[in-house]
């Protein structure tokens, strides 16, 4: 790997504005195609696979049950976190970025060969488990080196929020190409052909941006802080361990302040086909049109938010947009069941911009909480840890209010929560807005590396 255990010669500093730019654009690529892998199957399970692996189910239980294997994937993304968090404080954030997008994308694509329950029966479901599980454990490696690939190139303490904003919109992104490929299979046939066969087609796909991927991070550099901490010998030997032992707060604390993100996101663009195809009975293509370009929006204000958390500061700018979350759940299902198309559609279009809001400043948020040896570690267990307490559960969660209540009044209830839960936890984080975070914070240096810090 270019330049691990040797210090940064001149041409590499010299070429420092070029490498940015390339690891930039290698994030939000990357991050793009991963979130496209994994947000796809949310896509399809609303939509097709409660019918074709599920068949004998009653309509919602079956989306229950569909949404049970979405919900595995973030049951292993803390997993994919340790894994992958291990390697990229070891062996580099470029290495550990190559391997996440390689699982993903291989499990993805497998994912459009799996037989339906007329074939195999429920073995068809198992093997959807798997996969997604698979799927899992990539993307849950990917956010922190995507993060850190970015934020670590960045110049100066007064752009982070910006520069680490960047992989960020990889998010909306693999949303919208995951909506856009079922989009364009599902309005140019008919529903049996769909079912039958076209939406395995978007995830063959995955196989040729995988390929994309990987020849720009091919190209890329090592970040300048893994190279300084590698030159120095202060490698963690087990820094998922120390990070757990070390940080355990900030592990928690960054958990839970993404309530209000992670959830609600997964209500906006992904439950959104339930409720809207079985309570107010819009069509699908009309649902997903509205989803498009409400990631659209998001991946315009993303990096808007992330550069005002430069100037008025992370935590605040968070909690702001926690506020609004909260805010705007209140309102968003009424908007729904005024059952007028115009209405639907700007309400789907709005839920993302209090998403971005707390979206853009997140990746520095977190990543500027831990301490340069233990940064992929830490950030990757703390993002990632959401996935357990608010975005897996969160489709399931709301489904079953649906059900139970037969009103989305109540999951609007339960989406204030989340917003209100993320307001309160953020303000006991640290700000690290426009602080040097380049140097090891002593309260988490070892004895063995205080030395050699030190000596």
């Amino acid at each position: 790997m270019s330049g691990i255990g040797k210090p940064m010669d001149a041409d590499y500093v010299g070429d420092h504005d070029r490498q940015l730019r390339r690891a930039a654009l290698a994030s939000v690529v990357g991050t793009t195609i991963e979130w496209y892998d994994f947000l796809l199957y949310g896509q399809v399970a609303a939509l097709v696979f409660a019918k074709l692996y599920f068949p004998k189910e009653d309509p919602l239980v079956g989306t229950l049950a569909a949404f049970a294997t979405f919900a595995v994937g973030f049951i292993a993304r803390p997993i994919g976190a340790a894994i992958f968090g291990h390697y990229g404080d070891r062996i580099g954030r470029k290495a550990t970025l190559i391997a996440t997008l390689l699982i993903s994308g291989m499990a993805t694509f497998a994912v459009g060969l799996v037989p339906t329950y007329a074939s195999i029966g429920i073995w068809g479901g198992v093997i959807l488990t798997v996969l997604r599980f698979i799927q899992g454990v990539g993307v849950g490696g990917e956010w922190g080196g995507s993060v850190l690939l970015a934020m670590e190139w960045a110049k100066g303490n007064h752009n982070r929020g910006l520069i680490a904003s960047f992989p960020q919109l990889g998010g909306p992104g693999g949303l919208l190409l995951a909506n856009v490929a079922v989009l364009v299979f599902s309005a140019s046939m008919s529903t049996e052909a769909f079912l039958a066969w076209g939406w395995r087609v978007p995830f063959f796909l995955s196989i040729v941006m995988v390929g994309i991927g990987l020849w720009i991070r091919l190209g890329i550099l090592e970040t300048p802080t893994f190279q300084r901490i590698a030159a120095e010998n202060r490698i963690e030997r087990v820094p998922v361990l120390e990070v757990v032992k070390r940080q355990p707060k900030e592990i928690v604390l960054t958990a839970l302040v993404r309530m209000a993100e992670q959830a609600p996101a997964y209500i906006y663009f992904a439950f959104v086909f339930t409720y809207g195809l079985n309570v107010l009975h819009a069509s699908r293509n009309f649902l997903l049109i509205a989803v498009v370009v409400a990631a659209a929006v998001d991946m315009m204000l993303i990096s808007v938010f992330g550069s005002l958390s430069d100037r008025i500061g992370r935590r605040r700018m968070y909690f702001i947009g926690a506020l609004a979350t909260a805010a705007y759940a209140v309102v968003y299902f009424p908007l729904l069941n005024t059952a007028n198309p115009t209405i639907i559609f700007i309400a789907i279009v709005l839920s993302m911009v209090p998403h971005s809001m707390v979206y853009g400043p997140q990746a520095a948020l977190i990543a500027e909480c831990f301490t340069p040896r233990l940064r992929y570690s830490g950030a990757s267990l703390g993002y990632q840890a959401a996935s357990i307490v608010a975005g897996g559960p969160a489709p399931l969660i709301a489904t079953a209010l649906l059900a139970t209540f037969g009103s989305g009044y109540a999951v609007g209830a339960y989406l204030v929560l989340c917003g209100l839960v993320s307001a309160v936890v953020v303000m006991f984080l640290p700000d690290y807005t426009n602080r040097d975070i380049s140097e090891e914070h002593a309260a988490t240096l070892s004895p063995a590396t205080a030395r050699t810090t030190i000596g």
